[in-house]
């Protein structure tokens, strides 16, 4: 069996490993220590509870005090996640100053800093605090990416009572922190890539393929259209009156202003169709498992909502449902910087939603309304204080959702009660909510007293175009 050819390399990995725990000569207790760690670690599955277990368990079984810091590469910062006073802390909280970045372990004060590795590296760590270094380091990519990347640092107080065995110990210890945060990271990592892909297959059902079938009523009145040519062509071949060749010459008009106008919209819906899909299948999406933007200056109204009101408005017509718009976008309208694509979906479910939902009202002068309306309007003190939003909306006449439709209508699967009969998923104001937050702001509901708004406010200092 040892003469195996597949097993060579890996049981000469076995026997290094075997001759390195000798040297190692950890005490029975450090072995306990690392099977509470790893029993615990299986334990316990949430990514809290992990940090919990990497400062509890040397609290516990050594009265040493621990922290775990970890590298937001994003923020390019520094973040103290979790420690024996606070435990995890539910808000960002920067690093102490002392705490910084550093490829090897190194003295601070009274405190044992070590790196935490998501593999180790290749190169052997330094074990000798002293020669350590004690001030910032530039981070480079050599140790803040790649397979044995930095993920943090791992602290240990009080120095003076760790042995130079001690050290050495937490050492090994940090790397299988960092192994086993790793793959607990990964395993978060391709989990959300599911849940993302799963909720972009609704979306794409949702904003394309449902919006889709529309093509085939278009190409259902084109088809129409050519065999009523063929007819009329028959019946030019037969006239032979002045009136039968008048009668002739008006149906062709009719139908060539029919095959202009299914044309037209033929482009406009492909134009659409191809927006959406690109929005949606962008590269991007799949390799970060989120939504990723790519904002660019428009105008709101005649770039996002003018061509969607278009788009329904043929839905609209044959609701009886009138439109009104605003008399303030236009004329005072400025560029906000924003994802054209996904905003129009926004946009295109609102609309949606309103031509299958809107009623007629009664007005106190007796007179009937079934419209909807939208518009704008600056919002101060938003998200913060002394700043500025701008509150998008589109009302629709009609019954008022009650206290706990209005509390769920943006989850996901949620519909009103006025729905049965009418086909929809309950996914596009989930949708809504969606992109909206990734543009930094907020959607709502609201009642008035003619019916219902749904809006979204974004924040300007996100919004305006940057130069």
């Amino acid at each position: 069996m040892r003469d195996c050819p597949d097993l060579q390399k890996m049981c000469q990995r076995v026997r290094e490993k075997s001759a390195s725990y000798e040297q190692y000569n950890f005490t029975c207790y450090f072995d306990d220590f690392l099977k509470a760690f790893f029993d615990l670690a299986q334990e316990y599955d949430s990514l809290n509870d992990f940090y919990r277990i990497c400062v509890a368990v040397p609290m516990e079984m050594l009265d040493v005090s621990s922290a775990l810091h970890l590298y937001d590469e994003k923020d390019q910062e520094l973040y103290l996640i979790c420690d024996c006073k606070e435990g995890v802390y539910q808000k960002k909280q920067a690093a102490p100053p002392e705490i910084i970045l550093s490829s090897e372990p190194y003295r601070v004060k009274d405190t044992f800093v070590m790196p935490i590795y998501s593999k180790v590296p290749p190169e052997p760590q330094k074990t000798d605090a002293h020669s350590a270094p004690t001030g910032p380091l530039c981070p480079s990519s050599g140790w803040l990416h790649g397979p044995s990347r930095v993920l943090g640092m791992y602290s240990i107080s009080p120095y003076g009572k760790l042995s130079k065995n001690d050290r050495f110990f937490f050492i090994k210890y940090s790397n299988r922190v960092g192994y086993s945060l790793h793959n607990r990271l990964v395993a978060l990592q391709n989990i959300d890539h599911l849940k993302f892909i799963n909720t972009l297959v609704a979306d794409i059902e949702h904003n394309v393929i449902v919006p889709n079938m529309y093509f085939l009523h278009l190409f259902n009145k084109l088809r129409r259209n050519i065999a009523e040519m063929e007819g009329l062509g028959k019946a030019i071949r037969k006239a032979v009156s002045a009136k039968d060749i008048e009668k002739c010459s008006v149906r062709y008009e009719e139908l060539r202003e029919g095959l202009i106008f299914h044309h037209r919209e033929l482009v406009k819906h492909h134009h659409n169709i191809s927006m959406f899909l690109e929005s949606l299948f962008r590269r991007e999406h799949f390799e970060s498992g989120r939504f990723v933007l790519h904002p660019k200056r428009c105008f709101i109204e005649k770039e996002i909502i003018l061509p969607q009101l278009e788009h329904y408005a043929s839905r609209f017509r044959s609701a009886n449902i009138t439109v009104e718009r605003p008399g303030n976008m236009l004329e005072e309208e400025f560029q906000l910087f924003v994802d054209i694509g996904l905003l129009s979906q926004v946009y295109a479910n609102l609309f949606s939603n309103a031509a299958k939902y809107t009623r007629e009202i009664i007005l106190h002068d007796g007179t009937v309304r079934k419209a909807v309306a939208y518009g704008r309007e600056m919002i101060n003190d938003f998200p913060e204080h002394g700043e500025k939003g701008v509150k998008f909306n589109v009302f629709s006449t009609g019954r008022h959702l009650d206290k706990d439709e209005a509390r769920q209508i943006f989850q996901e699967g949620v519909r009103g009660k006025d729905t049965q009969g009418i086909h929809g998923t309950g996914h596009g104001l989930s949708f809504v909510q969606h992109v909206v937050e990734l543009h930094g702001g907020i959607v709502g509901y609201e009642r008035t007293p003619e019916g219902n708004n749904f809006y979204f406010i974004l924040p300007m200092i996100s919004a305006i175009a940057q130069s």
